[in-house]
C-alpha cells in the first residue's frame, strides 16, 4: 500500500481538527494557511524544477554515467528532472503505463527510465560501442 497517497490528507484532517479542538475557528483558519502554505511551497518546487527544464534541450543530460549513478528506484519523474534538468525524451505511447523515457548525453550514452505510476522501477545505460582500431607492438 502507498502510504505517501493517504498521509497528507489525514494529516491534513489531524491537524484542521486539532485546530478547531484548541483555538476554536481561529485554530481552525491558522491550520488552514499552514495547509495553503505547505501547498503553494510544492507548487513553487515544481514550477521552479519545470522552468530550469525549459531551457535544456528534450532529453539531454550532461552526463548520462552519472544519472545512472545516482539513479534508485522509487525516484519519482520530477525527481528525475530535477536530477536532469531536462525533460525525458518520451519513448513509449502517450499517456500509456508503463512511461518510458529517456536521456542522451553529448557522448552518445543513453539512459532509459522505466516509470510505474510515476515513479522509478528501472533503467538501463547504454554506452556506445567503440571502433577504434589500436595498433598492437610485437
Amino acid at each position: 500500500m502507498n502510504f505517501n497517497k493517504i498521509l497528507p490528507p489525514i494529516a491534513i484532517i489531524v491537524l484542521a481538527i486539532g485546530g478547531w479542538r484548541t483555538m476554536g475557528w481561529p485554530g481552525l483558519a491558522l491550520a488552514a494557511g499552514g495547509v495553503v502554505m505547505w501547498i503553494l511551497l510544492h507548487f513553487t518546487r515544481l514550477m521552479t524544477i519545470l522552468k530550469k527544464a525549459a531551457n535544456r534541450p528534450v532529453g539531454h543530460v550532461g552526463s548520462a554515467v552519472m544519472l545512472n549513478a545516482k539513479l534508485k528506484k522509487g525516484l519519482t519523474l520530477m525527481h528525475v528532472i530535477a536530477m536532469t534538468r531536462s525533460l525525458g525524451s518520451l519513448q513509449s505511447p502517450k499517456d500509456e503505463q508503463p512511461e518510458v523515457f529517456s536521456w542522451t548525453d553529448a557522448g552518445d550514452s543513453k539512459v532509459t527510465c522505466i516509470f510505474m505510476g510515476g515513479q522509478v522501477t528501472e533503467w538501463t545505460l547504454e554506452r556506445p560501442v567503440e571502433n577504434s582500431q589500436h595498433p598492437t607492438s610485437a
